[in-house]
């Protein structure tokens, strides 16, 4: 929701300023400039990137209108997940949450926590990581290795789309210019029989392209390329968490103090407090197993 607001005051402040300085919004309103900036740039941008990034790009745009993934309750219930299946691996041995692992829908513990189910790359992550632990027989290292490699190429997959909508608003500003020169093109074609009034309005109509290039690449397209960023990062805590959580047990801490690892790693404006974790996992429900 912050992004649309962003989006709001860049457009406001714009259209206010130049009616401040006298100026008329139809003067800006030019059909066939609008047309070539956007659409030689959502060319080039479906040209320069796969189907998925493409699909991922629009999908994670239109997500930053919505409340972040990982809120602190859903921290919580991360958390809470993993402690549940380190209580009982260590209270029943490994195999014992195999069952759960194979099957996590219809799962006692994966399913008291929709909010991690509705999330099947981390539903994903935390099983595999957990078949590793069952059946691997690896050291710690190994392990923190293995993940380490994994959560690499998870950050740099999940990146690739807020890149590929920088490189958009990169180019933005040289396709304003490339609608600038067509309307001087279009003047210089002109000029035979046209007062200096038609003439003026013409260059103004070009030069409104480099406008609407730069405004749409500064004001838009690049704040939101680095929101997509910051999102993509912000959800990329949540495997780390995990991550250092199963590192912790395959050392040997106990559940509690393995998930205190893991809360450690969390920003400060998504981190439970120790007591209020803590109380969580105490008040928890029981679930099969323990």
């Amino acid at each position: 929701m912050i992004a649309m607001v962003g989006s709001i005051i860049v457009l406001v402040s714009v259209v206010v300023g130049f009616l401040m300085a006298g100026g008329n919004l139809l003067l800006l309103w030019h059909p066939s400039e609008i047309v070539v900036i956007i659409g030689a740039a959502l060319g080039a941008f479906i040209t320069s990137n796969s189907v998925k990034v493409v699909k991922a790009s629009f999908a994670n745009a239109v997500a930053l209108f919505k409340k972040p993934r990982y809120t602190r309750d859903a921290y919580v219930d991360l958390l809470k997940l993993v402690f549940d299946l380190l209580v009982k691996a260590r209270k029943e041995g490994l195999l014992a949450i195999e069952n759960d692992l194979e099957n996590p829908d219809s799962s006692p513990i994966f399913t008291s926590y929709p909010s991690v189910m509705a999330d099947h790359h981390m539903l994903e992550f935390i099983t595999d990581c957990l078949r590793l632990m069952v059946g691997g027989n690896l050291d710690p290292n190994e392990l923190e290795s293995l993940l380490d490699y994994e959560l690499e190429t998870h950050h740099k997959e999940n990146l690739e789309p807020a890149h590929a909508v920088q490189k958009v608003s990169d180019a933005l500003p040289g396709f304003g210019i490339v609608a600038a020169v067509l309307g001087i093109v279009n003047t210089m074609a002109a000029i035979e029989g046209s007062s200096s009034a038609e003439i003026g309005m013409k260059v103004g109509a070009a030069l409104t392209g480099t406008f609407l290039g730069i405004l749409v690449a500064y004001g838009f397209v690049g704040p939101i390329a680095a929101a997509m960023e910051a999102r993509a990062h912000e959800e990329g805590k949540a495997f780390e968490v995990v991550k250092m959580a199963l590192v912790a047990s395959v050392r040997g801490y106990p559940p509690q103090v393995a998930v205190e690892f893991a809360r450690k790693l969390l920003f400060a404006d998504v981190r439970p407090t120790f007591s209020d974790l803590e109380a969580h996992l105490k008040n928890k429900p029981k679930t099969a197993g323990e």
